[in-house]
């Protein structure tokens, strides 16, 4: 069976970080939804985006074919009765979660049958650092099934119930490393230097650090080839950002290719410690998370200077370059430039030197179609640009 991973058409609810990539490349746990998806069903899927983004990704559509909502998180149970679907819809509640269908994706059948077991969707950006730490656990038990974990060396302090898996390559020396509230995932040649405190779950993916005396409360998730230092708690990285230097993150997402400036600092928690909202793209207005704890969503390429403090509950867009004394905004748009003395535009042309600068550290090229997707972000963002 040819299996398809689809948007369902919530790009907008999952903006900024969806303005430059499908739902189906979320990271939540240690995998993405995609590379979730993928162990389960044993077989590559593809997926199913915005128009703009579906260059970006691969799309096969075959004379039969399952398409998957890549909100929903995979469990044995759930892949079993998405593997029997022939002419019929699996639904839980109000939520479609696959329907089997031919070449035309949008002929959705009318016969739905309720799935009875549990399924964990997510709903909005605050799902990922809400639900990181069961996914933490759902994935490390998958990737380290009948595996041997690589020795730590005895300058480690290691103590707590969950494991601690080790892939080929790392180098992980004189850190503590607490597993009494969840596991922790060191991935292939990641590197925890010294005096690092680590407290699960935790999971550090390909290629990424873990600076020197770097303070790490789980449930976090440092995505790959990161560099990552200071005070973190109930975070994800997605990938190749760096927050190599002291200062507070909590209760937040970090989108890709973004860089915090040494000794920034994110707010988690307001002063009256009431409930926070978020800036909702969908709604366009300020929207209650329904939560006491939300740090900072930013979307990818965005960065900020030394010293920068981040309202709690704030939204930044795709390339933006916040810097400055005082707060920010906790709504920056796209491809802004400044802080809390003012923004002006950001140009396509500087940000996209500035891009291929930072990735070509990493030996990842700038793509034509990256180009093509950030401009188009840029176009459908100017309203919010009124400076």
């Amino acid at each position: 069976m040819n299996f398809i991973l689809s948007d369902f058409n919530k790009h907008q609810k999952f903006l900024p970080l969806t303005f430059t990539r499908a739902l189906a490349d979320y990271r939540i746990g240690i995998l993405t939804l995609k590379e979730k998806w993928e162990f389960y069903l044993n077989q590559k899927v593809s997926v199913l985006t915005q128009e703009y983004l579906q260059a970006k990704y691969s799309l096969k559509i075959e004379n039969e074919n399952i398409v998957i909502n890549a909100q929903i998180i995979p469990n044995p149970e759930l892949v079993g009765e998405i593997l029997k679907l022939k002419d019929a819809c699996l639904v839980k509640d109000e939520n479609i979660i696959a329907y089997s269908c031919s070449d035309n994706l949008e002929d959705i059948p009318k016969t739905k049958i309720e799935f009875k077991g549990e399924v964990l969707i997510i709903n909005s950006n605050t799902d990922v650092f809400t639900f990181n730490g069961e996914l933490i656990k759902q994935d490390f038990d998958i990737i380290t099934k009948g595996r041997k974990s690589q020795k730590l060396s005895s300058t480690n302090t290691v103590f707590g119930k969950y494991p601690v898996f080790v892939e080929e390559g790392c180098f992980v020396e004189c850190a503590s490393i607490n597993t009494n509230d969840g596991p922790v995932y060191i991935g292939k040649n990641a590197k925890i230097m010294e005096g690092s405190h680590i407290r699960g779950a935790f999971a550090i993916c390909e290629n990424s650090e873990l600076k020197m005396g770097a303070k790490i409360y789980g449930p976090t998730t440092i995505g790959p080839s990161c560099k990552v230092g200071g005070e973190i708690n109930n975070s994800v990285f997605f990938a190749h950002s760096n927050k190599a230097h002291d200062g507070f993150l909590g209760n937040s997402v970090i989108g890709e290719w973004c860089n915090l400036g040494a000794d920034s600092n994110n707010s988690n928690l307001k002063n009256n410690y009431a409930i926070v909202k978020l800036w909702d793209y969908e709604k366009e207005r300020f929207v209650s998370t329904g939560l006491q704890f939300c740090g900072l969503i930013m979307g990818d390429h965005s960065k900020c200077g030394i010293n920068t403090m981040f309202n709690t509950g704030t939204v930044v867009g795709v390339s933006a370059n916040i810097f400055g004394a005082g707060f920010p905004r906790n709504f920056i748009p796209s491809f802004s430039w400044g802080g809390h003395a003012g923004l002006s535009v950001y140009k396509t042309e500087t940000a996209f030197e500035v891009m291929t600068k930072v990735m070509e550290r990493r030996n990842v090229q700038l793509t034509e179609i990256d180009k093509q997707i950030l401009a188009h972000v840029f176009d459908i963002t100017a309203k919010y640009r009124n400076f």
